[in-house]
């Protein structure tokens, strides 16, 4: 897959971003509600392939309703649970969420900017953390967390949970039917994103603040971002890995599988080397004779086996996509993703 050339680096002060900062704020209340709507109808869909029972359960189990947008959770200032925030109203620009099953306080509030959840996983605050948890196709925060918390029940350690930032790039090919040929749904999103950094900058910045806000990022010469590596959760990825040594290990659902492979394929050998990788769903290319891969599809899965492209898993099961353990048949992490 090809990606776009390397832009000239803007200066956030220079006049030009300083116009394009007035015409997104002109332009949000207009778009904004079209992103939410589809955030929300992703998170719709997290409830079919990601394990949100188990997290809903885990949490309350620990005075913790999880507050998603779909429902109205009313909580009075006598009510003794607390509220955990993972909304598509909210959650519309990227973060990094912080997933530990075994410590409280369990989900920690998202790192909305890079830099700041890079000076976490570096300093000793972080120290514990080695794994990257990357969902699929458009996965809300909801769906997001719930695949970090049963990776982390599985390893024993916590995982931060990539949500990328949602657009108008990405609803481009979500609109056009963006869940079959994964390699096609990045080439259309990162075309659109592409011609939106050119010629609406405004508009290209919308849901992207987690982007914007990585150390070095390559920008348009507009000030917008564009994906370097084929979608917003490659970039993500791959920034995280080169500025964070201790992360190791890569756990990727359906198309965040795709995401790994693309942020790896960038990297330098040496450290790419270094990294363990996980894939559920999607087979991916092993590049990398020194990685330690384990890819598992299901026998049911189809969409898994149409985005593999004929590649060969390390172990099969008789499981299809979902990783949500109240259906059945379901694709179980634990077995997927457990050491030794």
């Amino acid at each position: 897959m090809s990606n776009p050339a390397p832009s000239r680096v803007v200066a956030a002060s220079s006049p030009a971003a300083s116009d394009n900062l007035a015409l997104y704020e002109l332009q949000k209340p207009f778009v904004e509600p079209l992103l939410r709507l589809f955030r929300l109808t992703n998170t719709a869909l997290d409830a079919l392939f990601y394990d949100v029972g188990v997290l809903t359960r885990a949490l309350l189990a620990q005075d913790t309703v999880v507050n998603t947008g779909a429902t109205r959770n009313v909580v009075s200032s006598r009510h003794p649970l607390q509220v955990l925030d993972l909304s598509a109203a909210t959650n519309p620009s990227g973060s990094i969420i912080i997933v530990d099953a075994q410590l409280a306080p369990f989900v920690r509030q998202p790192f909305e900017d890079m830099k700041q959840f890079i000076d976490y996983a570096n300093g000793v605050d972080g120290a514990a953390l080695h794994t990257l948890a990357i969902t699929g196709v458009g996965s809300s925060a909801y769906g997001a967390v719930a695949f970090a918390w049963d990776v982390s029940t599985a390893i024993g350690e916590p995982v931060a949970a990539v949500v990328p930032g949602y657009g108008l790039a990405d609803v481009v090919p979500q609109a056009l039917g963006g869940w079959f040929g994964f390699g096609i749904y990045d080439a259309l999103q990162s075309a659109a994103q592409q011609v939106l950094a050119s010629f609406a900058p405004s508009l290209a910045m919308m849901g992207k603040e987690l982007a914007l806000s990585t150390p070095g990022r390559v920008l348009a010469e507009t000030g917008a971002p564009v994906f370097r590596h084929g979608s917003a959760a490659s970039d993500d990825v791959h920034a995280i890995l080169e500025a964070v040594p201790a992360i190791t290990r890569l756990v990727g659902h359906s198309k965040g599988a795709l995401a790994i492979e693309n942020a790896l394929r960038s990297l330098s050998a040496p450290r790419a080397g270094g990294i363990s990788v996980f894939t559920l769903g999607c087979v991916i290319e092993e590049e990398f004779s020194d990685n330690r891969y384990q890819q598992t599809l299901g026998w049911l899965d189809a969409l898994g086996s149409l985005n593999s492209w004929n590649r060969t898993p390390e172990h099969r099961a008789f499981t299809h996509h979902s990783t949500n353990s109240a259906i059945p048949l379901s694709m179980q992490v634990a077995s997927c993703v457990a050491p030794g």
